[in-house]
């Protein structure tokens, strides 16, 4: 029989109470295929909240990327700026247009791309920076953006880790060109899988809705502006269907109370974790003053003192389940072509 174990669990998706119910009327409605009541909710809630000029959920916050490097017309050869220290997905929806991730190191402080690196990696080849805010905690977006528009670069925010997270008071995912968001199962807001695509461009946003329903017009044709809908371009399916927008519903309308919780939590967290970086065993996390994280998660830097912690020690200073989550993708890539700006 297997022992069982006392460690705080990596995640515990959060229910609120909702999300069958609401799966129920959708089902009683009929309405089974992406788009309905319920998406429509969601897309009403993201505008609001986020304060973008579109917003279309995804299966997946991969999806989402996909479809900004569809949106970007990424071509073989281009170049795309992004953290060394991300998800695989990050630079997978770049990879498969052809585009070449840059990797540009991150900060000591948030983790988040150094945007004081930035300049450097910048070739006549470079099409858009991709910041990526770690544990919803935002990167120095004025910077980012000021780069960008110097160089008439895009810029699509990976912000899978920030909902209800700002940066100067503007949602993480609206600031950028394009953003995207998560609501996987690990995360704040779920849906178990899903995502959402944060247009912030009016330039960009018919192209995006075109791109989601298979490359065609299908949604104009259901708003009446055409009146049959044909094949426009390149797309793919990457509307989530209403059952997960049903779920996902029931976790916007209770946004504000889970990201409390969560913020509780996290700061109790920081408070008992004082005294250990008082004695230089770790250091806390840092959330510079213009950030409001969201508490997706408690993370510390354990300091090489030259003193000897065991791996166990490590992962039960507060019976904590230790899993990595993110990665140095330039030590996981193989046979592809990449840059590593220095």
């Amino acid at each position: 029989m297997k022992k069982a174990s006392n460690r705080i669990p990596f995640n515990w998706p959060h229910m609120t109470g909702k999300e069958l119910y609401y799966i129920a009327e959708a089902h009683f409605n009929g309405r089974l295929a992406g788009d309905g009541p319920f998406t429509k909710h969601c897309h009403s809630w993201l505008e609001e909240r986020a304060g973008c000029r579109k917003a279309l959920l995804t299966h997946s916050c991969t999806a989402a990327l996909e479809m900004a490097a569809l949106l970007l017309d990424i071509q073989p050869g281009d170049e795309i700026i992004m953290p060394s220290f991300t998800f695989v997905s990050t630079a997978n929806a770049f990879v498969l247009r052809g585009g070449i991730p840059v990797f540009v190191d991150i900060r000591e402080d948030t983790l988040n791309l150094d945007e004081r690196l930035i300049e450097a990696a910048i070739t006549p080849r470079t099409r858009a920076i991709i910041p990526v805010h770690y544990a919803g905690v935002a990167c120095e977006m004025d910077t980012i953006m000021a780069i960008a528009q110097q160089y008439g670069l895009k810029v699509v925010e990976d912000a899978a880790q920030g909902v209800m997270a700002t940066y100067k008071e503007r949602a993480l995912g609206s600031i950028g060109d394009l953003g995207a968001y998560s609501f996987h199962e690990t995360k704040n807001v779920i849906s178990g899988e899903g995502g959402a695509l944060l247009v912030n461009d009016l330039d960009l946003a018919l192209r995006a809705e075109i791109i989601r329903e298979k490359g065609t017009d299908r949604s104009q044709f259901f708003r009446g502006e055409v009146d049959k809908y044909t094949w426009q371009e390149v797309g793919s399916s990457f509307l989530p269907g209403e059952l997960i927008a049903a779920f996902l519903w029931a976790q916007l309308e209770e946004a504000d109370r889970i990201t409390e919780e969560r913020l509780a939590s996290w700061q109790r967290y920081h408070e008992l974790l004082e005294p250990l970086e008082v004695k230089e065993i770790l250091r806390r996390p840092i959330v510079p003053e213009e950030c409001q994280h969201n508490a997706h998660m408690y993370y510390w830097h354990q300091k090489l003192t030259g003193k000897k912690y065991s791996t166990s020690s490590k992962e039960t200073i507060l019976g904590l389940c230790s899993i990595m989550c993110l990665c140095t993708l330039l030590q996981l890539v193989y046979g592809t072509d990449v840059s590593m700006a220095t």
